[in-house]
């Protein structure tokens, strides 16, 4: 039976460059994660499948990216029928009460890419922790990220990453792909997850996290999830940081290594780091003059259950990871007793606010959706 993403979590839930210097040291500090907190859950999903045979997210909804455009807050997300992913989007005045738009990124049948998967799951939109995360135009279109699976089922096939363009939101033209794991080191042969984009002075950052091959069964099988970054300056041409992955499967405390340190991205981890498998999902926001990396981390050791982390920078290469933990899991019977994960964060008169995908229940009767948590109490 081939290993998928979901059936792996499933199965696992039955000092270096960038801490070189003091100030690193120092926001890696708990009280430097303040901004960022979001402790006050919403007890109910904000978008949940719709159970109608024949819709695309019949099955589940996953993965939300929520950014400001055409007067109103939107959020793509992906959809699962039973067949594979495919992307829609949805509307918001108040990040509360969601409605359905449409499907806007279906899969195509005739495509080498697509036939099965299209997670259209980026927008280029403003960065900055404390704004509403307008989308941004390049010469008059929308810029996205996808990432797509070339088999039929959940995540089946080592996913590429293009790039898609839009006029409406409703309507993406997408390019060739312009990262393929066959063309990346080790720790992405497996494939490519969510992209995340970010223009910064000049230059577009794509961030995203990769998995291995398969490993031996003397490490539990399944597979590492890391993240990496490759930039651009023409949205065209895009080079890997060659000191990737940039976060990295535990240790707690640490996430980056100079070029010459022998812990390699695939030498096991600390294996009771709450990401010693899993660091992933990045969604990358700058704070001031600072960044900040949401990502998801996951263990493979009981309880393996995934929650949202958090690492803190000074450029948008070098991470610290902040010793604690973002989102956790809830208690049994809330919606996220079984993962909490997948993060998207956006501020409205001035609470932040944290999307995430929240899983109940044990495959095949989980609940997954979305699931949203704030700065403020409700």
């Amino acid at each position: 039976m081939k290993s998928t993403r979901r059936r792996f979590l499933r199965n696992s839930a039955i000092i270096g460059a960038a801490a070189s210097t003091a100030r690193h040291l120092a926001m890696a500090a708990a009280d430097e994660s303040a901004p960022f907190r979001t402790p006050y859950k919403y007890p109910k999903l904000v978008l949940s499948a719709t159970g109608r045979k024949g819709d695309f997210d019949q099955r589940s909804i996953d993965d939300p990216i929520v950014f400001y455009a055409n007067g109103s807050f939107q959020m793509l997300y992906i959809g699962w029928d039973g067949i594979g992913y495919q992307t829609g989007l949805a509307t918001s005045v108040d990040l509360l009460h969601w409605t359905r738009t449409a499907l806007v990124a279906p899969r195509d049948p005739a495509s080498k890419y697509t036939k099965y998967n299209l997670a259209l799951s980026s927008i280029l939109r403003d960065k900055q922790l404390r704004s509403r995360g307008e989308a941004i135009k390049v010469n008059g279109k929308y810029i996205g990220a996808w990432n797509a699976y070339p088999s039929a089922g959940y995540e089946e096939g080592a996913a590429v990453i293009g790039l898609a363009t839009s006029d409406d939101l409703l309507h993406w033209q997408l390019g060739d792909p312009i990262l393929t794991p066959q063309d990346g080191a080790s720790w992405e042969h497996g494939g490519l997850y969510r992209p995340d984009l970010m223009l910064d002075h000049g230059t577009y950052y794509l961030y995203y996290n990769a998995k291995t091959d398969t490993l031996p069964a003397s490490e539990g099988g399944g597979w590492r999830e890391q993240t990496g970054v490759a930039t651009s300056t023409d949205l065209k041409t895009w080079v890997r940081y060659k000191q990737n992955p940039i976060v990295r499967n535990g240790p707690r405390g640490s996430a980056s290594y100079p070029a010459d340190n022998p812990i390699s991205a695939t030498q096991p981890p600390t294996p009771d780091a709450r990401d010693s498998r899993f660091a992933s999902n990045p969604f990358v926001v700058q704070n001031g003059r600072d960044y900040a990396m949401f990502y998801y981390g996951f263990r493979y050791q009981r309880p393996g259950r995934a929650c949202e982390m958090l690492a803190l920078g000074v450029n948008p290469y070098s991470f610290v990871k902040v010793p604690e933990i973002l989102i956790d899991t809830g208690a049994p019977g809330t919606i996220d007793e079984t993962f909490a994960h997948k993060p998207s964060v956006i501020t409205h008169e001035g609470v932040l606010y944290h999307f995430y995908c929240a899983v109940s229940g044990q495959y095949p009767n989980e609940v997954r959706g979305i699931a949203l948590a704030r700065s403020k109490p409700w």
